[in-house]
């Protein structure tokens, strides 16, 4: 996926070789009081997308990484779903970052639109996403890119700032005719 330029922003494929770079990004763009990033779960998931066990969408400009997303597919949101579909593969959306000198221009819901299309070919009918509460710029990228809030619910261990609770999202593929984002 080499996603045709955008205003000089071209959107590609995570690769083993673009887990640096994506590192620095997280931790140095995507650090605030209501983004939860355990050094070693990042690490993880960082080596999962190495391994093909999880991906991501990357935004370059002039070849310099200004903004990414990263997914894979899960089955821990089994109890929002019917009990006829739980078992079966969702997306869920880990890691949603814009460099902080480029956000509010719709490069994060560009990204997310693009992890959900890839989430589809990989065979994700709803995609699951969280964020604290308070974190009104993440609620507004994933309103506009399809997603609605499906529960609140109190998470002081990651959320130890603000209201301490937890907003998980949902998009579904069926709700919105395939059509990621629309």
């Amino acid at each position: 996926m080499s996603g045709a330029p955008d205003n000089g922003i071209r959107l590609a494929a995570a690769g083993a070789q673009d887990l640096p770079a994506l590192h620095q990004l997280i931790f140095d763009h995507g650090a605030n009081i209501w983004n939860y990033l355990p050094q070693v779960g990042i690490c993880e998931h960082l080596q999962d997308i190495a391994q093909g066990r999880a991906h991501g969408v990357l935004a370059l400009e002039r070849e310099q990484l200004i903004g990414a997303v990263t997914f894979g597919l899960s089955t821990d949101f089994d109890r929002y779903l019917p009990e006829q579909a739980r078992g079966t593969p969702q997306g869920y959306v880990s890691e949603a970052v814009v460099r902080r000198d480029r956000t509010g221009q719709g490069l994060g819901t560009r990204l997310l639109r693009q992890a959900l299309v890839e989430l589809g070919k990989l065979g994700a009918e709803v995609v699951f996403i969280d964020r604290h509460e308070e974190n009104l710029a993440s609620g507004g990228m994933m309103s506009a890119a399809g997603f609605v809030e499906i529960e609140t619910y109190a998470d002081p261990r990651r959320r130890p700032h603000g209201s301490g609770r937890t907003t998980v999202c949902c998009f579904s593929f069926a709700d919105r005719n395939g059509s990621p984002g629309r």
